[in-house]
C-alpha cells in the first residue's frame, strides 16, 4: 500500500478549515471485522493503519438493523420513526428533512455518489433521485443485472466484455477485476482526480459487500479456510430462545452452526471483506498521490451487521444482538485528530451525521438528533461520555411475506450495562447483562432476580422513544 510510505509531511499544506470527506460504507459489516480491533482470522492492513492512524468507535450502533431505515437515519441524523422512514422497499422518501449531503454541497462543497443510496425501494426500478446534492452520480444498487438503465456497475462490466447474470453463476464467480468492489474504486479515483484545491469535496462510497449472497471472487475465498475459521457465537440453548421468539420477523430459519455451515458462510464473509480492504487501499493510495491526504477526514463504516450463524440466526431481521446492531466507525485524519485512540463510548450513526455537518462547518439543524464526536475526534477533555444509552428500531422494516414473519414493530435500548429489546406487538422481549454476558446467551427476561432492573428499562426505554421519536409539529413562533 504505497499511502503508508508517503507521510503526511508532503502532502499540501492543509485547508485552514473545512476538510475534504472520504466516507467509505460497506453493507452488512459487523464490528468485529476488523484485524486491529481484535479479530485474528480478518485479513485487513488497509483498514489496520486507518486505527492506528485514527479514532475507532468500538460501540457505535445503528439505528435499524436494516437497510432502508439505517441509511435513512444516517443521511439525516434522525430516527427512523422519527422520519417516517422504517421500511425497505418503500415508495419514496420524506421532503423533509434535506439528506445532509444536499445541506454539505449547499454550502460549497462538491459532493458525489459511488454505488448504493437505498433511502427508497430499488426493486423493479432504479432508485429515483431526490434532491440529495450530488454532482457526481454513479449509481449501484446492487451486484446484479437487474436494470434496464442508470445501473453504472452493469453498464462497466459490460463496457469490460463482461455480462454479470452468467459470472455470478460460474465456479469462479465475479472475478475481482470486474467485482462491484473494484468499480467502486476506479470510480472513486475518478473522481478524485476531478478534484482541485480549490474547492472542499465529500465522497461518500457505498458497496454492497459483504452482504450475501457470500459469493466473494474464487481467487479470495481460497485465502480463508471455513475449517480454521472460529465460527459463531452459540450454545445449544440459543436454539430454545429463537424459537421462543420464532413468530418475529426474520430472514432465514433458526439452525445449527452445522445446518447453516457457519464457518464456510464466515470464511466467505471474510474473503469478501478482504477484497473491500485491497480495494479501499487504492482509494487512499490515489490521495497520497494527490498529496490530500493531510486534507482529508477519512471515515470506514457500514450501515448495519450481519448475525452470522450467532444464535442460530444467518442473515439479518427484527434482531437487535451485536452482531447485527454494532458496526465498525473510524475516522482519520492525523493532521487534525487523535490517532490510535479506542473510544468504548456508547455512539450511535445518528452522531456521524451530526459530526459530518460540523466538520463542514454547518450549524447543526434543531431536528437532527445525533452529538457531534469533534471533541472526541480532537482530543478534548470531557466530562460525561456522549451518551448514556443507544437505540436501534425495527418497525415492519422487511416484507412480512418475504420473511414468513407478521411485520413486527420493536425497539431496542441499551446502556453502559444492559441491553433491552421489546417486540411489542408479541408481548415479548430480551434482557442481557452485556458485563457478564457480552454475546447474549443469557436472557433475564423472566429471572425474578431482575424484575426491577427490566420494570427501570423498560421505563426508561418508552420515556427516550416518546422524547426522540414524537414529532410535535411545526416549530413554535409564540406562547400562544
Amino acid at each position: 500500500m504505497a499511502y503508508l510510505l508517503i507521510t503526511f509531511l508532503n502532502d499540501t499544506a492543509m485547508s485552514s478549515s473545512r476538510p475534504n470527506i472520504l466516507w467509505y460504507c460497506t453493507d452488512q459489516q459487523r464490528f468485529d471485522t476488523i484485524g486491529a480491533l481484535g479479530n485474528a482470522f480478518v485479513k485487513t492492513p488497509c483498514i489496520d493503519q486507518l486505527v492506528s492512524q485514527g479514532v475507532s468507535f468500538t460501540h457505535a450502533y445503528c439505528q435499524s438493523p436494516i437497510c432502508t431505515p439505517s441509511r435513512s437515519s444516517f443521511m439525516t441524523g434522525m430516527y427512523p420513526s422519527r422520519l417516517h422512514n422504517t421500511r425497505n422497499g418503500n415508495e419514496s422518501f420524506p421532503d423533509f428533512p434535506p439528506v445532509i449531503t444536499k445541506l454539505i454541497a449547499d454550502s460549497g462543497y462538491t459532493c458525489g455518489l459511488i454505488g448504493k443510496f437505498h433511502l427508497q425501494s430499488a426493486g423493479k426500478r432504479t432508485e429515483p433521485r431526490i434532491d440529495d446534492g450530488f454532482s457526481y452520480w454513479k449509481f449501484s444498487h446492487a451486484p446484479r443485472d437487474d436494470w434496464q438503465q442508470g445501473h453504472d456497475y452493469a453498464d462497466w462490466v459490460r463496457s469490460n466484455g463482461g455480462d454479470l447474470n452468467e459470472l455470478r453463476a460460474s465456479e469462479e464467480r465475479v472475478p475481482a477485476d470486474l467485482h462491484q468492489t473494484t468499480w467502486a474504486s476506479e470510480r472513486a479515483i475518478e473522481f478524485l482526480r476531478m478534484q482541485t484545491a480549490e474547492k472542499p469535496w465529500l465522497l461518500n462510497i457505498n458497496v454492497y459487500d459483504p452482504h450475501p449472497p457470500f459469493i466473494p471472487p474464487k481467487a479470495y475465498a481460497d485465502q480463508f479456510d471455513p475449517a480454521q475459521m472460529p465460527g459463531p457465537h452459540f450454545r445449544e440453548s440459543d436454539l430454545i430462545q429463537q424459537r421462543r421468539l420464532a413468530a418475529i420477523d426474520y430472514q432465514d430459519e433458526i439452525r445449527t452452526p452445522e445446518e447453516h455451515n457457519a464457518q464456510l458462510c464466515q470464511a466467505l464473509y471474510y474473503a469478501m471483506i478482504a477484497l473491500i480492504d485491497e480495494q479501499f487501499a487504492r482509494i487512499l493510495d490515489c490521495l497520497a498521490e494527490r498529496r490530500q491526504l493531510s486534507q482529508t477526514v477519512v471515515i470506514f463504516t457500514s450501515d448495519h451487521g450481519e448475525a452470522l450463524g450467532d444464535h442460530g440466526l444467518m442473515y439479518k431481521g427484527c434482531r437487535f444482538y451485536e452482531g447485527l446492531v454494532r458496526v465498525p466507525l473510524i475516522f482519520s485524519c492525523p493532521t487534525r485528530f487523535r490517532s490510535d485512540l479506542r473510544c468504548d463510548s456508547l455512539v450511535e450513526l445518528t452522531d456521524l451525521s451530526a459530526t459530518l455537518l460540523n466538520l463542514c462547518g454547518i450549524d447543526i439543524p434543531a431536528y437532527v438528533q445525533g452529538k457531534s464526536l469533534l471533541p472526541i475526534l480532537l482530543g478534548q477533555p470531557t466530562h460525561n461520555p456522549p451518551r448514556s444509552f443507544v437505540r436501534s428500531e425495527y418497525f415492519d422494516a422487511l416484507d412480512s411475506h418475504f420473511t414468513g414473519g407478521s411485520g413486527t414493530f420493536a425497539t431496542m435500548y441499551r446502556n453502559a450495562q444492559y441491553k433491552l429489546s421489546l417486540y411489542h406487538d408479541k408481548n415479548l422481549g430480551e434482557l442481557y447483562d452485556l458485563q457478564a454476558d457480552p454475546w447474549e446467551h443469557n436472557d433475564l427476561w423472566h429471572m425474578p432476580e431482575f424484575q426491577d432492573v427490566k420494570h427501570q428499562l423498560i421505563l426508561d426505554s418508552f420515556n427516550a422513544h416518546v422524547m426522540l421519536t414524537t414529532d410535535v409539529g411545526s416549530p413554535r413562533i409564540a406562547p400562544m
